[in-house]
């Protein structure tokens, strides 16, 4: 999908689905039925005859600004590598009602939403209202590296996370001029998560869930979701690696960061919190 529409058939949604279900996998982020996807559109069509309505569901969480819409959700249990070679067998479809604490779910062979699906839900939810969309996607996968780093007690701040993965590439302020926020460790699933998740997101497109990965969003397609979790391995791969050998390196320093986004008229908030958290 090259750029965010309103009405969407599913056979226009699987095949970038799978793609970063795909690529999640060759990251190595998304192990066994590890990770999970989700994105919302206005209008969905295309998928009565490989699915049907099997029930009606509470809602973890009231979504009453996707009233209306559609959810196309990984199955909970299910491989994100699976989802192009068999999409009946890996998504849920997801019609939320008039209120938003309901949902019609459509499936075709039983399944239900991803046991975080309440992180998801609410992330959606919040986006869409403020901003007004008719498509969001989020993306929830634990790379190998970023997630080692979230263990690291050097790491266990949003200043302090980002003071370290931003200076390895100078693409990676450019991708993330907001940073990559760090919630705390919060059990998964939970009420305590989802709100922590909501805030971080107003003003961040990733997350990393300390101990357990990382969440992204995106309002313009789901390739440029599961690209924000990739941009982020990258950098936390260089870590790990200055780390295994006894960091030499200091890698680019906050005034050549202050440099790119001043030639390039990037707005970056982060720098402020980097500055702000040196002594």
């Amino acid at each position: 999908m090259s750029e965010a529409r309103q009405s969407y058939t599913l056979d226009d949604l699987i095949p970038e689905l799978g793609t970063a279900g795909i690529d999640l996998t060759q990251l190595n982020a998304a192990e066994a039925s590890a990770g999970n996807i989700s994105v919302f559109v206005r209008e969905l069509s295309g998928f009565e005859q490989r699915y049907h309505r099997t029930q009606e569901i509470p809602l973890p969480v009231v979504a009453d600004a996707l009233a209306g819409g559609w959810l196309v959700v990984s199955g909970t249990g299910r491989r994100l590598r699976d989802i192009r070679r068999a999409p009946e067998a890996n998504l849920c479809i997801l019609y939320i009602q008039d209120g938003g604490t309901s949902a019609v779910l459509y499936s075709g062979v039983g399944l239900r939403p991803t046991s975080e699906f309440n992180s998801h839900l609410a992330v959606h939810n919040d986006q869409v209202g403020q901003n007004q969309l008719d498509f969001h996607a989020v993306v929830h996968a634990q790379p190998r590296y970023l997630t080692y780093l979230s263990h690291h007690p050097a790491y266990a701040t949003t200043a302090s996370l980002n003071a370290h993965l931003l200076r390895w590439e100078p693409e990676t302020i450019m991708a993330f001029p907001e940073g990559i926020a760090l919630i705390p460790f919060q059990v998964p699933g939970t009420p305590e998560q989802m709100k922590a998740t909501i805030a971080q997101m107003r003003s961040h497109r990733a997350v990393v869930w300390q101990r357990h990965g990382i969440l992204t969003r995106s309002d313009a397609s789901i390739q440029k979701a599961s690209d924000l979790v990739e941009y982020a391995e990258a950098v936390a791969h260089f870590e790990y690696l200055n780390l295994q050998v006894g960091e030499p390196s200091r890698g680019i320093s906050l005034e050549d960061l202050v440099g790119i986004c001043e030639y390039w008229k990037i707005s970056a908030p982060v720098l402020e919190l980097i500055k702000a958290s040196v002594p």
